[in-house]
């Protein structure tokens, strides 16, 4: 099942599946992401394909991993229109795994990031569940979600500078210090509750 539904997007989005693997039955598709929207609002409404679940969304910083890794899981198809190949992709890659329990299959569909402008589409409107992943994702990689409802820190506190799961984030370094809430803060403040 996993190629026809590889080849089922394929069909209708074209260009915009810039490659895609069904190794094992674990089926990837890397999209551009001028057309995320439009492919993962088909993936979430169309019966034939019907992923009603948003199992996770999560980022990867590939600039430490060795060269020639990034082909392998990011595949790109030869002659691909926008010239982009594994070697020439961004740095960031936001991942979503998506599920559906209709027709019992998944789909990982990844779409590629500059770290110059890391922002994406909150797809928030079409799962609820993308709200705290979306807002994981910006808290430890640093990726804007357009038009998400509540994106602010979720793990880290507002004072915390920088994305810790970035590769370039230094191992040692001086965070600064904030006060913890009170009770009095937790009973009097709506933030808290």
């Amino acid at each position: 099942m996993s190629q026809q539904l590889i080849d089922l997007v394929r069909a209708e989005f074209g260009d915009a599946v810039l490659g895609s693997h069904a190794n094992v039955g674990d089926a990837t598709l890397l999209v551009v992401q001028e057309k995320l929207l439009d492919i993962m609002g088909f993936l979430c409404n169309d019966p034939r394909v019907t992923m009603d679940v948003l199992v996770d969304v999560t980022a990867v910083d590939f600039s430490e991993f060795p060269e020639g890794f990034r082909g392998s899981c990011s595949p790109v198809d030869a002659n691909h229109p926008s010239g982009l190949n594994p070697q020439t992709l961004p740095r960031f890659e936001v991942v979503y795994h998506l599920l559906s329990m209709v027709h019992k299959h998944r789909l990982r569909v990844k779409v590629p990031l500059s770290q110059e402008d890391p922002a994406i589409p909150s797809l928030s409107s079409l799962w609820i569940a993308a709200n705290w992943g979306e807002r994981e994702a910006y808290d430890m990689y640093g990726i804007e979600f357009i038009d998400h409802p509540d994106l602010r820190r979720i793990l880290m506190y507002d004072e915390f500078e920088g994305y810790p799961l970035r590769k370039d984030y230094p191992l040692r370094g001086y965070q600064p210090l904030a006060a913890l809430p009170t009770l009095d803060d937790y009973a009097n403040h709506e933030v808290y509750r």
